[in-house]
């Protein structure tokens, strides 16, 4: 069974699902993972750690399935030289997120790579646009990690109506099953961008401890906002800031941010001496609002079709969404995502 549309044709796989480049823990085993199930793994390349990604590009050189590196482009931008390293490997497609992609566009596409660019609004998907993206993931405030303040569904058909079929759009923030695979395709997106879902996966590198909160958490059990970044001492730009879960330490400064931010020293260091220990009732687990949809750590091959597997019934009428209740068809193909084949 599978899903075809624009972005499977474009990116040669066969489901629409691309595994979000987590920074680190979306290592090679993962990215590997992901792309021999039919779905598009994506390394995360991350901040750029240069032993850590010759390591993990080296183990993919010899992957048969298309694969993608990802980066956080304002910090490329810092050692743009990695952008080398991650080209060498001959990628399908560098995914870059946070920042303007035309200084590395060029050496992108002469490298025969695809660029896909992650957008949080209209204003960064046009830069994006205009840049020469391929394939743009409109990325909702509902994500793990850092993002800005749209919501998936308003940010997803602002952007398929501005893309205009120019180039496939995929969407990001909240996704953990094939119900929200269905229900982006109805948006208009070609595919679907998961982190947490693959979080909680066999292959990831993270944590089993981070792996067994993320099953146990409840929906609203993340948080957005700086706290995190203040406690590392690595704040980013605006507008983006993180989505973590909840825990001892982002309820200890929760609205205390500034007294945080007077104290910094001392909470980098307790909060350093955390993530070293794996003590996750300080150090982050960067997990989206999806975590409430999540209960087990299955093989990423399993992930990828149960999804699958969920949104072709939805989507052909054989049931409503988990509970089995016959509705009619949807109209799939309208709008943005283009023709859809489920077979």
């Amino acid at each position: 069974m599978s899903i075809a549309t624009p972005l499977t044709s474009l990116l040669g796989i066969r489901h629409p699902v691309l595994l979000a480049p987590m920074d680190v823990i979306a290592g090679a085993r993962l990215t590997v993972a992901v792309s021999r199930a039919g779905g598009f793994g994506i390394l995360g390349g991350g901040y750029g750690e240069r032993s850590w990604l010759e390591q993990e590009t080296e183990k993919l050189r010899q992957q048969a399935a298309p694969f993608g590196v990802g980066f956080i482009t304002w910090s490329l931008a810092k050692q743009p030289d990695l952008l080398d390293v991650a080209l060498a490997a001959r990628p399908r497609a560098i995914m870059l997120s946070f920042g303007d992609p035309k200084p590395f566009a060029p050496r992108v596409k002469q490298a025969g790579a695809l660029l896909i660019c992650q957008v949080q609004d209209e204003a960064m998907a046009q830069q994006a646009l205009d840049a020469g993206a391929d394939i743009l993931v409109a990325q909702g405030s509902e994500a793990g990690g850092h993002g800005a303040s749209r919501t998936t569904i308003d940010i997803v058909p602002s952007i398929v109506d501005l893309a205009a079929g120019r180039v496939p759009v995929v969407a990001a923030g909240g996704i953990g099953d094939g119900r929200g695979l269905a229900a982006m395709m109805m948006l208009g997106a070609t595919g679907i961008l998961m982190g947490t879902r693959f979080y909680a996966s066999q292959e990831c590198d993270g944590a089993e401890e981070a792996k067994r909160r993320i099953c146990a958490a409840k929906a609203g059990a993340t948080t957005r906002g700086i706290i995190f970044d203040l406690s590392r001492n690595n704040v980013w730009p605006a507008p983006f800031n993180g989505r973590c879960l909840i825990n001892d330490h982002a309820r200890r400064w929760m609205g205390r941010e500034i007294e945080l931010l007077q104290n910094v020293k001392a909470v980098a260091a307790d909060y350093s001496a955390a993530r070293a220990s794996g003590n996750f009732d300080i150090a982050a687990v960067i997990a989206g609002e999806a975590v409430g949809l999540i209960h087990d750590i299955p093989p990423a091959a399993d992930i990828i079709d149960r999804i699958v597997a969920e949104a072709d019934q939805i989507m052909s009428g054989r049931r409503n969404s988990g509970s089995g209740v016959f509705f009619p068809s949807p109209l799939v193909g309208e709008g943005g995502a283009g023709e859809v084949r489920a077979g």
